[in-house]
């Protein structure tokens, strides 16, 4: 299958989940029709999918669904750290799905905070984007997959998850470092209500 060149900002990412699956009276989108769109090609894209689902409203409040989003983290994460050249994924990760109504319903509802966010985007600091930034991005990520699972049962704490994933994969995405900074900060504040949560 042909990739598609992959979106650059945010808005271009909720468009290209709008036309996953087909047609518009299709009654589910899977996983695999996502990534078929955004591309899978490089760790940008394949950290925005997950942390857009989680963190959107309706769909990253369906139970299981943060669970899943982080194994699809984990092993993408793991695979760029061994210097992957291309992204494997299983297709009973792939196959998952969600219904077009809930998705379009929380589309809808994003497209406003993803017009402000993408004005706002732009290269600096890219240190922190590229070369030993890009593995500390995926050790961060890995942690936060590790740590979804138990987020299932403390309250927003999922949603934190989604917004770190969602700022790491715009900032590889932008090539900005300021924002890489802001999921750092965003990964440690979520780590410790859960740890806070939990214990």
């Amino acid at each position: 299958m042909t990739q598609p060149d992959e979106p650059h900002d945010l808005e271009q990412m909720l468009d290209r989940f709008k036309r996953a699956g087909g047609d518009e009276g299709a009654g589910l989108v899977s996983l695999g029709d996502l990534l078929d769109e955004v591309g899978r090609r490089s760790f940008a894209p394949l950290l925005l999918v997950p942390g857009i689902i989680t963190l959107m409203p309706v769909v990253g409040d369906i139970p299981g669904v943060p669970t899943l989003m982080a194994l699809l983290v984990l092993l993408v994460a793991v695979q760029l750290l061994f210097r992957a050249h291309h992204f494997w994924i299983p297709g009973f990760l792939l196959n998952r799905s969600v219904s077009r109504q809930k998705l379009d319903k929380a589309i809808g509802w994003s497209r406003r905070p993803a017009r402000w966010v993408d004005k706002w985007l732009k290269p600096r600091l890219t240190f922190l984007t590229h070369g030993a930034g890009i593995v500390a991005v995926a050790l961060a990520c890995i942690l936060i997959a590790l740590a979804m699972p138990p987020m299932e049962v403390v309250p927003f704490t999922a949603n934190g998850a989604g917004f770190a994933l969602t700022l790491f994969g715009l900032s590889l995405m932008a090539h900005d470092g300021l924002l890489a900074a802001v999921a750092f900060a965003v990964t440690l504040a979520t780590l410790v209500f859960v740890y806070l949560g939990l214990f």
